[in-house]
């Protein structure tokens, strides 16, 4: 149903906005009162021819917009297209410019004049003096005779089977139009692919490995560290930390059964005592895993280069490359299969076979239905005093 129409600068009309209530409504006036002018306008928004001339005099641009509710048929159309869908309402908006440009728009998304038409015909019927009737148009032909013989459901499966191959050919035709682009992408995508390949950096190396290479580049410098804290604590000529803190701790221990003030002094330093000896433990270990290793440290080394310079020749993090090497494996793997040219061939053929089976018993479907529909009103129109009359419903093959 048309809810509202809005009118600027078209024709002789400055302003208008008109609402419509539902049922049945009504334009009256006198020849020459502008009721044409009104559904001149609604078709052009529905996608009709208009040039120049169709803007008012003095202005810059004719502007004309309808709003409809929508059905089933329209909502698909609108998802199908990938417009923006108001629940309930669909907005179609036409601007002339008095240069004669035109401008369409379908819920405020720029779209072409024949959008709109097709659009349009889904959501009203002019009829007229020269204006255009669904009845006249094959497309409407075809759906009375579908709808009559119960063929909407095998109409619609033809039609997306068409659409599945035609869509598969112009993927093919494309491809071979780029086919030279497509080889250079393919090739320089499987060179960065055997690049990373061969480097074969796993998740978390690079933490890994650089955290190694501090370790060893730094050797000398932690074994020294580690020993001398050990000596200081445990292994002093003279009075190591942990010797002394447990000659006190015994001391002061025997002190506290004859003055339990002693007490807490005693209990604060027993857990430092053991605290140091389970330092004096855990740096005896370090000091057994940690050596001085040239050999490993060149390895190390020569990993971090390769690691960092491939980084930068693809503008990543080092951290980032393994993921860099999934992502152009799986651009490689979707141009493989989108350019194997043979098997978009084959697909092809596949698809138009299936299109052409469902296709040909649509047609034969048609046919007899077109028959039956025929004589059926081939016999009315005599007992409407169209005595000899014939009505005779025509198939023609697309080429």
């Amino acid at each position: 149903m048309l809810r509202t129409l809005s009118i600027r600068d078209f024709v002789i009309v400055d302003s208008i906005e008109l609402e419509f209530a539902p049922g049945f409504s009504v334009f009256t006036g006198e020849t020459g009162a502008g009721k044409s002018i009104l559904i001149d306008a609604l078709a052009l928004a529905l996608g009709g021819r208009g040039d120049a001339s169709v803007v008012r005099e003095g202005a810059a641009k004719a502007d004309v917009t309808a709003e409809f509710s929508t059905h089933d048929e329209v909502d698909a159309w609108l998802a199908e297209q990938e417009f923006s869908n108001d629940e309930g309402a669909v907005l179609l908006r036409r601007v002339i410019d008095n240069a004669g440009r035109s401008r369409a728009f379908i819920n405020g998304i720029t779209a072409t004049a024949a959008q709109l038409r097709e659009l349009g015909e889904m959501l009203v019927d002019i009829h007229g003096q020269h204006a255009h009737q669904s009845l006249l148009k094959a497309d409407a032909q075809r759906v009375l005779l579908d709808t009559q013989a119960g063929l909407l459901d095998d109409s619609k499966a033809v039609a997306a089977a068409h659409k599945a191959w035609r869509a598969l050919a112009r993927q093919r035709e494309e491809f071979e139009t780029n086919a030279k682009n497509v080889l250079l992408e393919r090739e320089r995508l499987e060179w960065q692919v055997g690049e990373l390949e061969k480097l074969a950096v796993k998740p978390g190396e690079w933490t890994e490995v650089t955290n190694e290479h501090s370790r060893l580049a730094h050797a000398a410098s932690l074994i020294e560290g580690a020993q001398e804290a050990l000596t200081v604590i445990s292994e002093s000529d003279t009075s190591p930390i942990l010797s002394q803190l447990t000659a006190l701790t015994q001391k002061l221990g025997k002190l506290s059964d004859v003055d339990a003030a002693l007490k807490p002094v005693v209990d604060a330093l027993e857990p430092a005592r053991i605290q140091l000896q389970e330092a004096v433990y855990a740096l005896n270990d370090y000091l057994g895993r940690v050596e001085l290793d040239p050999e490993r440290l060149q390895e190390v080394e020569a990993r971090v280069d390769a690691i960092h310079s491939t980084a930068r020749k693809f503008r990543v993090a080092p951290e980032d490359l393994p993921q860099e090497y999934e992502s152009l494996s799986s651009q490689l793997k979707q141009l493989a299969d989108a350019s194997d040219v043979e098997a978009l061939r084959a697909q092809e053929e596949k698809l138009k076979a299936a299109y052409m089976a469902a296709a040909g018993k649509l047609s034969q479907a048609r046919g007899k239905a077109a028959k039956a529909l025929s004589e059926a009103v081939t016999t009315a129109m005599q007992d409407l005093s169209m005595s000899g009359g014939r009505f005779v419903i025509a198939l023609n093959a697309c080429e």
